[in-house]
């Protein structure tokens, strides 16, 4: 998560800029109030505010040992394959906190329908999609290269995002349709499918993950049950400079985990041994990695990994991350359990996520600092300062 409940993006937080010209005075350095795809896509050499630096354009040379977990004998009932999957888990959460599933239980043909849907949004003019910006301290809405945040190191991107959580109102369906108009209501229907599915799949996770740490397999379930999750999906356009530039910079997912759907183009790497590595695109598969909030479920046991998004000059690249946060005023310690059968002391103290969130949205774009400056932050003597 490039950071990051009932639809908190659906109203509108400002009113817009006349759009005309918007893409401003990018060229020596300025930045536009909206940069989409198209915009990007005509550029013959990288703008000024999206050129990285050199430490972190460093190529991935090979591909990442992650184990593939099959989960369909976890739910069958089947004791050995549920104990081999975790402790597969295990193995990576405690090295780098990446592992792809498969036979996950979600319909292939709905992961299909959802991505397809991606190109109907992202190909709006820029001004239809802008009717939905994200607002400033927010993690959902429509965002183009993360320009309302940053002037340099900006990611070659586009996003969408939304709110999710289950209740009795489709919170992603209403909102396509309040804000979006009668042509995505389809659209909405699918991402709110895909939601519900993947949040299923998250609890079965968390399950997996408890039993991986040899605590009460329930712990993290019933943690994330009343979950307010996000569904963030990525547009990477194609760049003609793809050695100069990144989609996603390096950072660590301050959620706690996330399910990660990429198409077969290549653009993952995860920063493991001192040295950048790929993840594969596995064709049915879903990539699988711990944020810093399950990182400190777990008093840092498993792995928040650095990670990036690469581009390249031949093909478009489409992502779907659903973020798994805990509802906003849970408290996020780890099980006494675990702390026992590890002999550990407490490395973070209790926190919410609301308070981590506000802190990844106004102080830092996250990394693998990101966690430990909050617990200081939370520690420190000013401590009762508002975010």
């Amino acid at each position: 998560m490039d950071s990051s409940a009932s639809v908190v993006l659906s109203s509108p937080c400002a009113k817009l800029p006349n759009l005309e010209g918007n893409h401003g005075n990018i060229e020596k350095g300025g930045v536009a109030p909206f940069i989409d795809s198209a915009f990007l896509q005509k550029q013959s050499q990288v703008p000024t505010g999206f050129v990285w630096p050199e430490a972190d354009l460093v190529s991935a040379h090979q591909e990442l040992n992650e184990p593939l977990v099959d989960l369909e004998g976890f739910f069958k009932g089947d004791v050995v394959a549920t104990e081999n999957a975790a402790k597969a888990i295990r193995s990576s959460c405690v090295s780098h906190g990446f592992f792809q599933v498969t036979n996950h239980g979600v319909d292939l043909n709905l992961i299909k329908l959802a991505d397809d849907h991606l190109d109907k949004f992202f190909k709006l003019p820029v001004e239809e999609k802008a009717k939905v910006k994200r607002c400033p301290g927010s993690p959902y809405g429509y965002s183009g290269s993360h320009a309302d945040r940053f002037s340099a190191k900006l990611p070659w991107k586009e996003t969408l995002s939304f709110a999710f959580h289950q209740g009795p109102n489709p919170v992603v369906a209403d909102f396509c349709k309040s804000k979006l108009g009668k042509d995505f209501e389809e659209t909405g229907r699918v991402y709110q499918k895909y939601c519900e599915a993947m949040h299923n799949l998250a609890l079965s996770i968390t399950e997996l993950l408890a039993i991986s740490l040899k605590v009460d397999r329930m712990h993290y379930r019933e943690f994330f049950e009343d979950a307010h999750s996000i569904l963030r999906c990525n547009f990477y356009p194609t760049c003609q400079e793809p050695s100069l530039s990144l989609g996603t910079g390096p950072h660590c997912d301050p959620i706690s985990l996330t399910i990660l759907y990429q198409d077969q183009v290549r653009g993952l790497d995860v920063f493991v041994n001192n040295i950048w590595q790929t993840v594969r695109p596995i064709q049915g598969a879903l990539v699988i990695n711990i944020g810093d909030t399950f990182s400190a479920l777990t008093n840092g046991m498993y792995k928040s990994c650095l990670h990036r998004a690469v581009v390249n000059s031949q093909k478009e690249r489409r992502s779907m991350a659903f973020f798994l946060c805990p509802k906003d005023d849970k408290v996020v310690k780890p099980p006494e359990d675990l702390l026992r059968i590890e002999g550990m002391t407490r490395k973070f103290p209790d926190f919410t996520w609301s308070d981590f969130l506000r802190f990844t949205q106004y102080n830092y774009r996250p990394d693998e600092t990101t966690l430990q400056k909050f617990s200081n932050w939370l520690l420190s003597a000013d401590n009762n300062k508002r975010l």
